[in-house]
Formats: C-alpha cells, structure tokens, sequence
C-alpha cells in the first residue's frame, strides 16, 4: 500500500469504527475504490488499525477504566459470546470480508433498520446499571456485527436499547465492550501471521505502514467519539439509517451496471 492509502484508510477507520455506519464495511469500499489487492496484510491491516481505534476510547474515557473488578467482569461476559463465534467462524467470516454485495445488502438492511430503532425502544429503565445479564444480551447482539455492512456499533447499541438502556448509555457500553473484542480481534490476527514465517516477514516489512494507520486512526476516532455521542444524544438514528441506504444502494446500482469500483 502507499502512503496515502494507508492515511485514507486510517482515516475511514477513525471516523466509522464507532458510527453506526459499519467500519469493516466502509474499509471493503475503500480498497476496492483505492485498488488496493487483498493481500493477507491488508486483511490483517484492516484489522490491527483498530487498535488506534481501541486506545482513542482508552484516552477518552480512562477514568472509566479505573473504576470497581466489577467493570470488567461485566465486559468479559459481553466479550464471550464474539470470541467464541470468532474462533469457530474464523475462516468463512474472512471470506465475507471479500464481498462488496453483501456489505452494500447489509447497508441497506441495517439502514432500514436504524429508521424504526428510536421508535421501536423508546422506553428506558430508571436502572440504568448493567448487569451480567444486560451484559450477555448485549454481547450476542454484538455477534451479529461479524456479517461485514452491518456494523458492531449499531448491533451493541441497539443490543443495549432493547434492555432498555438510554441512547448515551448504550453507545458508551458499546464503545467500552469495543476495546476487548477488537483487541481479541486484532491479537487473533496478528497471532496467526507471527504463527506463519511468510506472514512474520509480511509484518515486519510492513511495520511502518501499519503504525501510520494506526495513529490516523487513533486521532480521527477521538473526534468521531465525541461527535457521535452529542448527535446520538440530540438525534437518534435516523440521519445513519438514511446514509447507510443510499451508501448501499448507490453501490449495489454501480454493481449491477458492471462498474468497477476500483476505476471510481
């Protein structure tokens, strides 16, 4: 990759990874726009750059990271149901990642549905704690984030609003439970390449590139974080659901005409 696709790409990831908008998804886009081959660096970039993404929260929210066992105890019970899913569905969840149909079809979808999402769970608790089992509910929703278009932010935050957690306080969760299942995620990654003596070259001829990308993302996801929260709290969902359709639409139009995306 060059200079100035791994900025592009660290920039995409910055700005989507906590939108409800799908950050795996919009990285299919970009590389199929860019022109950029889906090397098995690329896959494991696309993946490790969320790092930047994970320590953007860690800074933003540090002192939330202080706090009783019980936080932490309550994250790894979310976490659960994504590691063990992720672990079994490795191979075929890779494979997706390839597909720009099935991203732009879950665009759509997932846009269709943020439109009904504020009426739908409009009611909240006066509880607002989090307990194992809100926890557990929200960590399966989460799993249905590993479909690329659908976005891990979107399933966690609605996951929480349906037991009935305010917007703000689902959105906070989700970016809180983002840190250990994308640091799963990335490690799992990284583990396999280090594993491979092809893949360890791969990375360390790359390092470079992956720490640009990195850092591009850690600064744009802190201004993502704060933008979305003040929108979500004011706005809800609905501004998201109409940009995932038309992004999803547009795109699927461009497929069906033969377009090639990487000429755009």
């Amino acid at each position: 990759m060059t200079l100035i696709q791994t900025i592009i790409l660290g920039i995409v990831e910055g700005i989507t990874e906590f939108l409800p908008v799908s950050s795996t998804g919009h990285m299919i886009i970009a590389q199929k726009i860019l022109a950029i081959e889906s090397t098995e660096f690329v896959k494991a970039f696309t993946v490790n750059i969320q790092f930047g993404a994970i320590l953007s929260v860690l800074v933003l929210y540090w002192k939330r990271f202080f706090q009783t066992f019980d936080f932490y105890w309550k994250l790894l019970i979310a976490v659960i149901p994504a590691l063990v899913l992720g672990f079994l569905f490795s191979e075929k969840i890779d494979k997706l990642l390839e597909s720009v149909t099935v991203v732009a079809v879950m665009l759509v979808l997932g846009g269709v549905l943020m439109l009904y999402v504020d009426k739908w769970f409009n009611k909240t608790n006066e509880d607002q704690t989090i307990g194992w089992k809100r926890a557990l509910k929200i960590g399966f929703y989460q799993c249905i984030a590993m479909i690329p278009g659908v976005s891990r932010s979107m399933a966690s935050i609605v996951g929480g609003m349906t037991t009935k957690l305010t917007r703000k306080n689902a959105a906070e969760f989700s970016f809180f439970l983002a840190v250990p299942t994308m640091a799963a995620a990335s490690g799992y990654k990284l583990l396999k390449l280090f594993m491979d003596p092809a893949g360890k070259t791969m990375l360390s001829e790359n390092l470079v590139t992956l720490l640009i990308g990195n850092i591009v993302a850690f600064i744009v996801a802190m201004a993502a974080i704060k933008f979305f929260i003040g929108f979500l709290t004011k706005y809800g969902f609905k501004a998201f659901g109409y940009y995932r359709i038309v992004v999803g639409i547009a795109i699927l139009l461009l497929l069906l005409l033969g377009v090639d995306l990487s000429v755009l």
